[in-house]
């Protein structure tokens, strides 16, 4: 369960997101849209894919890629980058489902592998994530309506501690033949957005973290490193959103460090750790500044 600290820090932020967004909706709109490829190009590194976030980019706005990439990570991008659109209104409209999450599926490994989009595994197809020899075929559809109910009928959790634990059960059950953590991730976004909160990015960079939780969960039901993650990432989205929405001036916090005459080293820690409002922008942590 998420520390009463975290839970406090994350209500003010929501309270004054809340404030600040209205009339602003095209301004955030215009964030999320610049967000996009740094979304789509984290989510494809943690599945080990070898664009860069420039490729992304180039790919997303259908523009030539200088190397040589292979079609299927071309797809993968742009698949999972219309997946990312298509929740944006969906979340608001309609409570997750299986046929929901089956659909996003569907569309992710659409062009990909259509033998296998839009499906559940079957019979006499396993998967295995890393030593996690996952659920048999036969139990899954029962297993995914199972904690699709346990999410929607949980009244009582804190709602990002719920999050978190679909997404380690989710992944845990591991219900198609490919795209799972893809599909995953999306379905983060749609809860989030389904309850007014803004996307998160998972980071490649904090994979190691983000895989460590998976373990813990299943060898002992700890939840704890996966909520961090979540939090972390919501935190982050927050500080970023309403930056922009004070209209404040943005810089680095390398070049906050020199004006200030501070640390670099144990600034990018505190930003690590969300104790100050700092947020990446194409990798780079930045932070606001009241205009002069």
């Amino acid at each position: 369960m998420m520390n009463n600290s975290i839970k406090k820090q994350i209500k003010a932020l929501k309270v004054e997101y809340d404030k600040l967004r209205k009339g602003k909706e095209s301004l955030l709109k215009i964030i999320d849209e610049s967000e996009l490829s740094e979304s789509v190009f984290n989510s494809n590194a943690i599945e080990n894919s070898t664009l860069t976030l420039k490729e992304t980019e180039r790919i997303l706005l259908d523009l030539e890629v200088s190397r040589d990439v292979s079609v299927r990570e071309v797809f993968e991008a742009k698949n999972l980058a219309r997946v990312a659109e298509h929740i944006k209104g969906k979340a608001t409209e309609t409570e997750l489902s299986k046929e929901t999450v089956v659909f996003l599926h569907k569309m992710l490994i659409g062009n990909i592998d259509d033998g296998i989009a839009g499906r559940f595994r079957k019979t006499g197809e396993y998967v295995r994530v890393g030593t996690h020899i996952a659920p048999a075929p036969e139990h899954i559809e029962r297993m995914v309506e199972a904690i699709l109910l346990e999410y929607v009928d949980d009244y009582d959790s804190y709602f990002a501690d719920k999050i978190a634990k679909f997404h380690l059960d989710f992944e845990t059950i591991h219900p198609f033949c490919d795209g799972n953590g893809r599909i995953g991730r999306v379905i983060i976004n749609y809860q989030l957005m389904r309850l007014g909160f803004p996307s998160i990015i998972i980071r490649d960079k904090e994979k190691k973290t983000y895989y460590k939780s998976f373990g813990e969960y299943r060898d002992s039901k700890n939840t704890k490193t996966m909520e961090k993650v979540v939090a972390l990432a919501l935190t982050e989205s927050f500080h970023k959103r309403i930056t922009y929405l004070r209209g404040e001036r943005i810089v680095s916090l390398a070049d906050f460090a020199k004006t200030h005459k501070k640390s670099i080293n144990s600034l990018i820690n505190s930003a690590r750790r969300q104790t100050i409002s700092a947020f990446r922008e194409r990798g780079v942590w930045k932070m606001g500044q009241p205009q002069k």
